[in-house]
């Protein structure tokens, strides 16, 4: 037990847990306030989401906040390989008996009482693999074609096949886009990111142009003024919605576009929501803290001396950053409409989990800097 729930170290890194304290206190409140209406109508409970949030998202967040704050985040290595057959194993699981089909695509698995989204799972499992991976003193892998960029690449694009298939096309640009990072800071040459890249996103084109409802939001959000009824009008309604908050917001709880107007105000909507009810102080406010919380892991990365340490950091805050920037950006107008939720904010039981837990390793590596 000495080397799992060692002493080694010091304390962990406050200003860390703080700023993951405060964005899942401000997640909660602003789920709490977009939810209520259509809890409401549909279940005759203005507080069935939030309840089902805290439920199923932060008691087992917490959990795995305060497990992983104390397990050595060294026994994550010498299982990553097994960790990454489960992932990928439970992100086929979807397309069997144990999948769901909501709202026409194949995201969950359900495993007797329990139902989940394996892609949120293989956000920690694939991250932990490639640190684990990279980190080899034996193999100088970020270095090498045969056994670094080939091998990268293969188990890289046999999950964003999966992923694709669910269809979860943010998560793969997120994912990869992640794995990236990690992959060049670990030491690779500039050239070799480059390739995956240029590859990555000749077959992101080609899926999209394939893929009639891919192809639809890319050319809505090419030509904004077209089909403002159709493919464009959640992308309107959300710009109505950040606009109507102006500086100071019309005030918590007071949002009219959640009611009727605005299609999935608490999943990946709730940002316009919070545009409407908090003005551009609140919304600047809560970029302010992803920014903090992204800043810090990258900084406790360079302050870590062990290479797996350095990357788990660097991957954690990659997708915490690509997350946040996809989801605000897309509700902005910015980029391409999208299904990927806020990180600590947006309903999901599972994603907040799974970013709780996250964190949780990100503050155990922050006690050996």
């Amino acid at each position: 037990m000495k080397n799992i729930f060692g002493k080694k170290g010091h304390g962990p890194d406050y200003f860390l847990i703080a700023v993951v304290f405060l964005l899942t206190i401000f997640g909660l409140a602003m789920l709490s306030s977009a939810s209520s209406d259509l809890g409401k109508s549909k279940f005759n409970d203005s507080y069935y989401f939030i309840r089902h949030q805290i439920y199923f998202g932060l008691s087992l967040g917490i959990a795995g906040f305060l497990i992983a704050m104390k397990l050595n985040y060294q026994a994550y290595k010498k299982i990553a390989f097994v960790l990454l057959i489960i992932g990928i194993i439970f992100l086929a699981l979807v397309f069997t008996k144990f999948g769901l089909n909501v709202r026409n695509t194949s995201r969950w698995a359900r495993l007797g009482p329990l139902s989940f989204q394996p892609a949120e799972l293989m956000k920690i499992i694939y991250i932990v693999y490639l640190a684990a991976w990279l980190s080899n003193s034996r193999m100088k892998r970020e270095k090498n074609i045969t056994e670094g960029l080939l091998p990268f690449g293969l188990f890289s694009g046999f999950i964003a096949a999966l992923l694709l298939l669910q269809p979860a096309t943010s998560t793969v640009v997120i994912l990869m886009g992640a794995g990236l990072v990690v992959y060049f800071l670990s030491g690779a040459s500039w050239k070799y990111p480059l390739i995956i890249m240029g590859a990555g996103a000749l077959i992101l084109a080609l899926v999209i142009y394939a893929t009639p409802y891919r192809r639809a939001r890319v050319l809505g959000f090419l030509n904004k003024n077209s089909d403002s009824q159709g493919i464009n009008y959640h992308l309107d309604q959300a710009l109505i919605a950040i606009g109507a908050g102006r500086v100071w917001g019309v005030g918590y709880g007071q949002s009219t576009s959640k009611l009727n107007y605005l299609p999935t105000p608490m999943d990946d909507s709730i940002f316009a929501v919070t545009g409407e009810e908090l003005g551009f102080v609140g919304s600047a406010g809560l970029i302010a803290l992803f920014a903090m919380l992204t800043f810090r892991l990258f900084w406790l990365a360079k302050e870590t001396r062990d290479k797996f340490g350095r990357l788990l950091l660097i991957g954690f805050g990659t997708i915490i950053a690509f997350q946040s920037i996809v989801n605000i950006s897309a509700i902005s107008g910015v980029l391409p409409l999208t299904g990927v939720p806020l990180p600590f904010v947006s309903y999901g039981g599972t994603a907040l989990a799974i970013f709780l837990t996250m964190s949780g390793i990100a503050v155990n590596i922050s006690k050996y800097t």
